[in-house]
């Protein structure tokens, strides 16, 4: 080897070398990023010098890592549930819906007996070509011409209730079709056997006409205030 030369400029001048670390610091280090969960989990203090870390130490934080994670799996779980039974909640919060069939109307003849005969429904007085709609959800079984009734459309409801809108001057539905509560089904008119431009209104149950003041009252929709309640708890018909 050749010797260097007094004159020759020393290139390591000023310049001193990292000793290594030791394999146990490297071990240290490694196991820290690990189980960096787990220091948490049982406190800084737990903790022992790095050189002399034990297995079982080791295999606590390891365990700890773990149930921390599986605890965190746990909570996005139930989280997710939560928003999926919030949307089933909603979406049958939506088949609970119940209207009022249309809007700005007078009360005018009550369910009952009238000039002799059984009046099976109720009369909505409201000018002619104003729109009415859908009290709840089903399937539309008429629309169309219906003797008496004149034009007229019929909902079958989905707990086997129906619902009859007569007197209409034009239906906005077809036979077969499904509706739901707040579509509009045609337009109040004058027709069949009427005495004035106003919406015909009979809820039959069991193929029985019912009154619909109180029925529909149980429903959350007060046809003599005009008021209806959207999200009612419906009963048992």
């Amino acid at each position: 080897m050749r010797q260097r030369l007094s004159s020759e400029p020393d290139r390591y001048r000023g310049r001193r070398r990292v000793p290594t670390p030791p394999r146990s610091r490297y071990a240290a280090v490694v196991t820290t990023a690990f189980v960096g969960a787990g220091i948490v989990a049982l406190g800084a203090n737990a903790l022992p010098d790095a050189k002399s870390v034990s297995p079982s130490v080791l295999d606590e934080l390891k365990q700890a890592s773990v149930t921390s994670q599986d605890a965190a799996a746990r909570a996005d779980a139930a989280d997710r549930a939560s928003r999926d039974s919030g949307r089933a909640g909603s979406e049958a919060s939506e088949q609970d819906v119940w209207l009022l069939p249309l809007q700005g109307y007078d009360f005018n003849s009550p369910y009952g007996m009238r000039w002799g005969k059984l009046h099976t429904g109720i009369d909505l007085v409201a000018p002619e070509g104003t729109p009415f709609v859908a009290i709840h959800d089903g399937t539309v079984t008429k629309a169309g011409w219906f003797g008496g009734y004149g034009y007229a459309v019929i909902v079958q409801h989905p707990d086997g209730s129906e619902a009859i809108y007569g007197h209409s001057s034009e239906v906005s539905v077809r036979e077969g079709q499904q509706v739901k509560a707040g579509d509009q089904l045609g337009l109040v008119g004058n027709t069949g056997h009427s005495y004035g431009s106003h919406l015909h209104l009979e809820i039959h149950v069991n193929g029985e006409p019912l009154d619909p003041v109180p029925w529909l009252q149980k429903r959350g929709v007060d046809i003599k205030l005009q008021v209806e309640a959207i999200y009612s708890e419906v009963p048992a018909s």
